[in-house]
């Protein structure tokens, strides 16, 4: 059973007092009249063992030590135990004042379609769903909530969006194209007013209903209340201890088959869905029609007891027909009564809909065009208008698909048993995709943070802070952040659980590089940002020395990925997804000797970042220096991982090639078991011996060339241009494969229900960090520079040609793409660091 957490000093103080308290009272027991120095029993005869060895009080001496240490060996255990979520200290990087009111209301539901909500630990939440009556009653298109690759919509994703004050979305369903926006006023009190407007339009020539449905709903435990209002399309008044009172009201423009609306009491934000699916009616499309549509029952409020419920979640539901314009207007009200509210009519404001609306909202699309030109200069470099559409689409949905989630991780150390929670906090983050890993990501947000940090960088400095307010008093930050009933929804049980043995690339490292470089300046001469880095610097050491402590290998200067399952029988190769690489091969039967070169690097490029900022600051970096100049000693480097026979660089561990699944042999005792699927084990045909693992050449061999760690004149620099080129190696006309094809793990499944990840496909974050590298080789003086700058421009126009390409042919953004046609892969869409391809055009690296 795990220990109750408590704060460290009450462990240690309430430990030091119970002890000093049990060694007083045992010191005067032997005295009943208090005399410390009276040497004779009360009777007046002398003790038997006076003149001897007292063996009660030697035993009762051994005692008190007994009691002592199992009471301090009981007392550090508790300590270790709350070590794991206990937060790094209590001074936060985050403050109240970063949900200033141009950023308070957001889009900040990326696992949605479209959604607003506040930077409130429990916000209220508003929403878009929308269905067509006919396909569902016959069975077909369900109603479309969460985004879901299941949905096969044609495309959906933002097409302008600055982070900040606006956003415009495109969705094709179907017969049906939706645009959905928003547009934030910044005026009113309580974080402002918004509006947002749903447009429908046919893209074809059937005739067919959308029921659109707009729902308001309360988180469990936000403190406020919300209430339907009877207009002519049913608003929603209410009001929560942050946002005051508020009115939400609609204005259509359209033709309007039905309209109803549902207020009741649902579970939770996780099942939103699922409550309009067990309110959705049958009735008919008008009064005295024969002809059905579906709608909402109006009010659900009776509890099985016959009590009237307060509602948590209220739905209206427009049935339209094409073209059909819903405008949603969210007012700040101030000074007025509570009673009277609902007497005021939505008309009664000065809302922001309409032509107004319409006009602002090109104003915002304008401007956002402009800062984009400025920002990546895509015209001045030829690129065409469709082009230059794209690659605001792609930094749109970086941008569009930055949430805000709270709640509390679940995380395990060696010493709990079971699972405990980590604090609760919040954290506002981009995500991967907004289909699949609708949350935040530790290795990918340091890449998702190059981008953003180029568009806005206050807005790149407060997602930083939000995930290193999530580190602990060790240093280690949890890998995967799955905060709220609506993240946690989205993930098998099997990967809640975080392990604080288990590290992820320190990818930000590369995101401060980036800014250290850029805006160094801007950053000095702001006193809100030289601030922000001064409070970030003692974390970025615990950071740091956490990696450099817990990730260490055997021998100086090597270093090991943890959480690889030495146990495993039915992988082929047992997974490192610590690294982020998943299922790229590395030794073959994992242990303590392994020797990871991604992982050495990344510790370099840390040490390099630790250092340079440490000098802006004015502090001491030699210890920084010292350790970025000896993982980056080229001797060193080529003795610990430097294959003679390759002549690349290579992890190294206990390693066989020789390794195959298949079923094993089994002698049923009853036709029960023949019946039963048995999983495909691995079977190993040659030991393994401790070696460079240089048979399989990919991402990972290429390390020390992406960090840069290479000298321009190094012969291992001649050799992975060589690699990097081949075709028969890394080299395709869409951008460069994880692994070789002449790896025997090239395109292997890993195990019987897991296809290849890492083992072949191309991945835009690998292959912006090449031709980063590329770009840096062809720049300096050396005998491979033209070499380095010929491969640069062949591979930067494979990749962003066949990512324009892809998203032409497909509408998405994806994952990764095939190293054969080209195609897109993996999950849609993933506009996360797929979105580096901007960079990539721009060539801002």
């Amino acid at each position: 059973m795990v220990r109750q957490r408590k704060p460290v000093n009450q462990n240690q103080g309430n430990g030091s007092t119970s002890n000093s308290n049990s060694s007083a009272n045992s010191s005067t027991s032997h005295n009943p009249r208090g005399n410390g120095h009276s040497s004779k029993p009360p009777n007046g005869k002398k003790s038997k063992n006076s003149k001897g060895f007292n063996y009660a009080s030697y035993i009762k001496f051994l005692f008190g030590c007994v009691v002592l240490l199992v009471a301090a060996y009981f007392g550090y255990r508790g300590y270790l135990e709350t070590r794991v979520n206990t937060p790094f200290d209590n001074q936060k990087m985050v403050s109240s004042s970063a949900n200033t009111e141009d950023m308070f209301w957001g889009s900040y539901r990326p696992g949605n379609y479209f959604g607003m909500k506040t930077r409130d630990a429990h916000s209220i939440v508003m929403g878009l769903m929308w269905y067509f009556p006919r396909q569902l009653l016959g069975g077909g298109k369900g109603i479309r909530h969460w985004c879901d690759s299941g949905d096969n919509l044609a495309k959906y994703g933002w097409t302008k969006h600055d982070g900040r004050t606006f956003g415009i979305q495109e969705i094709y369903d179907g017969a049906f194209k939706l645009e959905t926006s928003f547009i934030k006023t910044g005026e009113g009190r309580n974080g402002g007013e918004w509006s947002a407007r749903v447009a429908v339009t046919n893209t074809s020539s059937a005739m067919e209903d959308i029921s659109l449905i707009w729902y308001t709903a309360l988180d469990d435990k936000t403190n406020g209340w919300i209430k339907a209002i009877d207009a002519d399309v049913t608003g929603v008044g209410g009001e929560t201890v942050n946002l005051g009172k508020f009115l939400l009201s609609f204005h259509t423009k359209g033709k309007i088959i039905k309209k109803s609306y549902l207020a009741t009491v649902g579970p939770g934000l996780h099942a939103l869905k699922e409550t309009v699916q067990n309110y959705v009616r049958l009735v008919p499309r008008t009064n005295g029609s024969s002809e059905k549509t579906l709608a909402l029952v109006g009010e659900a409020l009776v509890d099985p007891q016959g009590n009237k419920l307060d509602p948590n979640f209220i739905a209206t539901q427009v049935t339209v027909r094409a073209p059909f314009t819903l405008d949603i207007t969210y007012r700040s009200i101030t000074g007025d009564p509570l009673e009277g509210f609902y007497d005021q009519k939505p008309d009664d404001f000065d809302a922001f809909y309409g032509d107004k609306y319409t006009q602002k909202l090109q104003e915002k699309s304008n401007e956002f065009s402009a800062k984009f030109e400025e920002k990546f200069r895509l015209k001045s470099k030829g690129y065409s208008e469709s082009n230059v559409t794209f690659a605001e689409s792609a930094l749109s949905n970086l941008i569009g698909g930055i949430g805000y989630f709270y709640g509390a991780s679940r995380v395990q150390s060696g010493f709990t048993r079971e699972p405990v929670p980590y604090w609760k906090a919040p954290l506002y983050t981009a995500v991967p995709s907004r289909s699949f890993f609708p949350r935040g990501f530790l290795w990918d947000e340091g890449f998702h943070g190059l981008l953003i940090g180029m568009w806005d960088l206050d807005i790149e400095l407060d997602i930083i802070n939000h995930w290193f307010d999530l580190m602990n008093v060790e240093g280690w930050i949890p890998r995967e952040q799955i905060l709220g009933v609506e993240a946690l929804a989205k993930v098998p049980e099997e990967f809640v659980t975080q392990r604080n043995s288990n590290a992820n690339p320190p990818t930000f490292f590369l995101t401060l590089k980036m800014l250290l470089n850029r805006y160094k300046t801007d950053m000095l001469v702001s006193k809100k940002r030289l601030e922000n880095l001064q409070r970030l610097y003692p974390r970025l050491q615990t950071w740091f020395s956490w990696f450099n402590n817990t990730q260490r290998g055997e021998i100086p200067g090597t270093y090991r990925w943890r959480g690889r399952d030495e146990l495993t029988v039915r992988e082929l190769n047992p997974k490192t997804l610590t690294s982020g690489l998943d299922d790229f091969p590395r030794a073959s039967h994992p242990n303590k000797d392994e020797r990871h070169l991604d992982l050495r690097c990344w510790i370099a490029l840390a040490a390099e970042v630790m250092a340079d900022l440490a000098k802006i600051l004015e502090r001491s970096a030699d210890k920084y220096e010292e350790t970025h100049q000896y993982l980056t000693d080229s001797d060193l480097l080529d003795k610990l991982h430097l294959s003679g026979t390759t002549q690349t660089y290579a992890d190294y561990g206990l390693h066989t090639d020789a390794v195959v699944l298949k079923k094993p042999i089994v002698n049923p005792s009853s036709k029960h078991q023949q019946q039963q699927h048995v999983d495909m084990i691995r079977f190993v045909n040659k030991p393994p011996v401790y070696r460079l693992v240089d048979t399989s050449f990919g991402y990972v061999n290429l390390f020390p060339f992406l960090m840069q760690h290479l000298s321009p004149q190094s012969p291992a620099l001649q050799k992975t241009l060589q690699n990097i080129r081949d075709p028969e190696v890394l080299w395709t006309p869409f951008g460069l494969r994880s692994l070789s094809k002449k790896s025997p793990y090239y395109m292997k499944r890993n195990t019987e229900h897991d296809p290849p990840y890492w083992r072949g496909q191309i991945w835009i974050n690998i292959n912006y960090l090449t031709l980063k590298a590329l770009h840096h080789y062809k720049n300096l003086p050396g005998p491979f520079a033209e070499d380095a700058k010929k491969i640069y421009t062949e591979l930067r126009n494979n990749v962003v040609n066949n990512i324009i390409k892809q998203y032409t042919q497909t509408g998405y953004i994806w994952e990764q793409y095939n190293d054969r046609t080209g195609e897109g892969s993996g999950c849609r869409p993933f506009t996360g660091w797929s979105s580096l391809v901007v960079l990539i055009m721009s060539e801002q690296y």
